[in-house]
């Protein structure tokens, strides 16, 4: 439909303002045009208006990609609420396109509905280029055949009003679109803008503020229909951030002085965010040459007494392997943050995927235990860090992180952390070491030994990467060998005697019980709370520690008939060709329950290169209980 005339239709049926109690937004755009900043910035100011929050970031794969395609489309979904948000939702509510082929990338990945509401860039429709004229008017009458509620927004020739350059204005301009769509206070984004700008100068301020103003202003005299999602400011103090960021802030809380890295996406950031800030706490960033450098800089740092962190995602972790089992081998404290992503090699490196779980467990040479964490919310970004740093001094080698690209750029609102100084490292043990307690003095119980640092007389040792004794000394005998295997499988046991068993959400019994880890947290657990509405007897559980797992697994999947993973990793579909009992490969948490309770756990996966929604979760349960139904 033209312009004029989705105008009538939208004046026609508006009422006021619509209370609605959660919203979808996308923006996408072309790379380059700040579609991603103007989402980050309008849910910001809907989480500190008191608003739930959950954000993705749209990444396209290539780092210049060509204008106007679908491989191209750059930008962020907010999805927002009156109570806390958990996940990224299903279709959105509203899109706003700066031009008509990136949206064909969100319609490719099932976010639009019949309903959604487009804003699209009409400029298009005026190119001089005679191509580009003819695709725009044929992507409008299919997004009207789709029964897209289309307005065509004449958001360049508004913006060239102002600058230039559109490109760096459209995304201000749609920030005031969306801000008088969701009736937000124009003066605290006026204060927003002010300061986000205020180091560029007045000018650069004054016309961000305008491009602003006039992306309010014409929303309120042409698109009548607005909507409001109540918010309630907590009594609480909040931070609002991303996993990455949190990440960041969680290793300073920590008191870890050193993160040695090398650039990799999408864990670059939490690096990033260090530079700027670690210096801040007495720390500092060491960029490596490359991924191997990068670990065996931090286990130095680490050998010299003060715990350092390494950050990486899938291919980086492949080349750190082989320091990884030194670590183990030398009993070397380490942290280690691998942010996944799609695989394999380098795969999607944008993408969200849980696919390095069993490369985290098993990717090392010969029988490398290792504690392995995976926090499920933004705030457990923050937390898990500390505890890592505790768990890799307590128990003397390398604790993995395992975190997601969801996670990684998701924002999400949370209680602002009040420090404690039990969070911190203790200063460096420089006093005299008892020259009678060689430097692995293994507990026969527990495995454990306490680590002379060096510096500290008596403590002197060569620290190797071969079999040793207690001395630290190389030794290949069979008896020593066997000794230092048990001993440093044990700890892990120690560890798993610590824990609790994880709580089930929804009855502790049942006919479905659904398990996942991760960022899958809010998608399942909404899928389950749906269910249950409807007197489905399904619960489910989540797991953070991955190694050692939670203890009482194995009690827990016997109350329940039927037992399954949720995964965002790879596994054969039932009924594909050649797939049989036999030959069927499980997702990846499936299969470490399979040999570690014995029990016969099923797994639904799938690698979309995006967080599964909740309604693709709810479909597949739907399924499930269906098939239960029929065998009954």
């Amino acid at each position: 439909m033209s312009t004029s005339t989705a105008d009538a239709e939208i004046a026609k049926s508006a009422s006021a303002v619509q209370i609605v109690d959660q919203h979808i937004v996308e923006i996408v755009s072309d790379s380059g045009e700040g579609a991603q900043t103007c989402g980050q910035m309008f849910a910001d100011l809907c989480a500190r208006n008191g608003n739930g929050i959950w954000t993705v970031e749209i990444i396209p794969a290539e780092i210049e990609p060509p204008s106007r395609s679908r491989a191209g489309a750059s930008g962020n979904r907010i999805r927002l609420g009156t109570k806390p948000v958990t996940n990224a939702g299903d279709c959105a509510d509203i899109v706003v396109a700066l031009n008509e082929q990136v949206l064909y990338s969100r319609i490719d990945a099932g976010a639009l509905r019949a309903g959604t509401v487009v804003f699209v860039d009409r400029t298009w429709a005026e190119s001089d280029d005679a191509d580009i004229r003819a695709r725009y008017a044929e992507a409008m009458k299919d997004f009207n055949d789709r029964n897209y509620f289309v307005v065509e927004a004449p958001i360049e020739s508004e913006c060239r009003k102002h600058t230039d350059d559109p490109r760096k204005g459209k995304n201000m301009w749609v920030l005031g679109l969306l801000c008088a769509i969701y009736d937000l206070d124009r003066g605290g984004v006026n204060d927003n803008i002010t300061k986000r700008f205020a180091k560029k100068g007045d000018a650069v301020v004054k016309k961000n503020l305008d491009l602003f103003a006039d992306g309010y202003d014409w929303t309120l005299a042409h698109v009548q229909q607005r909507y409001r999602v109540p918010a309630k400011k907590s009594t609480q103090p909040m931070v609002v951030m991303n996993g990455n960021q949190a990440l960041g802030l969680g290793v300073m809380a920590a008191g870890i002085e050193v993160c040695s890295m090398y650039p990799i996406t999408p864990a670059t950031s939490v690096s990033h965010f260090l530079a700027t800030a670690l210096q801040e706490t007495g720390g500092f960033v060491h960029q490596a040459e490359d991924e191997i450098a990068a670990i065996g800089f931090a286990i130095g740092a680490s050998y010299a007494g003060k715990t350092a962190v390494t950050v990486t995602s899938g291919p980086g972790l492949a080349l750190k392997t082989e320091f990884l089992g030194y670590a183990v081998m030398a009993e070397v404290p380490l942290v280690v943050i691998v942010v996944q992503r799609g695989g394999p090699s380098t795969g999607l490196p944008t993408k969200i995927e849980q696919g390095d779980l069993l490369a985290a467990l098993y990717a090392s040479p010969g029988d490398s235990p290792k504690i392995i964490l995976a926090p499920a919310t933004i705030e457990e970004c923050f937390h898990f860090v500390i505890t890592a740093r505790k768990l890799a001094e307590e128990f003397r080698g390398p604790v993995m992180i395992l975190t997601d690209a969801n996670l990684a750029t998701g924002q999400q609102p949370f209680p602002k952390p009040q420090l404690q100084a039990d969070w911190l490292a203790a200063p460096v043990d420089q006093a005299h070491w008892d020259e009678k307690v060689p430097p692995f003095d293994w507990d026969a119980e527990t495995g454990l030994s306490k680590r002379p640092i060096p510096g500290q007389r008596g403590g002197e040792y060569i620290l190797t990467g071969l079999a040793h004794d207690e001395e630290s000394h190389v030794a290949y005998e069979s008896a020593i060998n066997q000794k230092t295997m048990e001993m440093r499988s044990r700890k892990l046991a120690v560890l798993q005697s610590a824990l609790q068993p994880p709580e089930v959400h929804g009855d502790a019994s049942g006919d479905l019980l659904v398990i996942g880890w991760g960022s899958t947290l809010g998608a399942i657990e909404e899928a389950v709370d749906i269910l249950r509405a409807e007197g489905k007897r399904v619960s489910s559980i989540h797991l953070r520690f991955l190694s050692p797992m939670e203890p009482g697994l194995k009690a827990i999947f016997q109350n329940f008939k039927n037992v399954m993973t949720v995964e965002v990793n790879y596994s054969d579909p039932v009924g594909a060709p050649y797939i049989t009992p036999e030959s069927r490969r499980y997702s990846q948490l499936a299969q470490l329950l399979r040999s570690q309770t014995l029990t016969d756990i099923d797994c639904w996966s799938q690698v979309p290169g995006s967080p599964i929604p909740p309604s693709r979760i709810l479909a597949e349960l739907r399924r499930r209980f269906d098939m239960l139904t029929k065998e009954n």
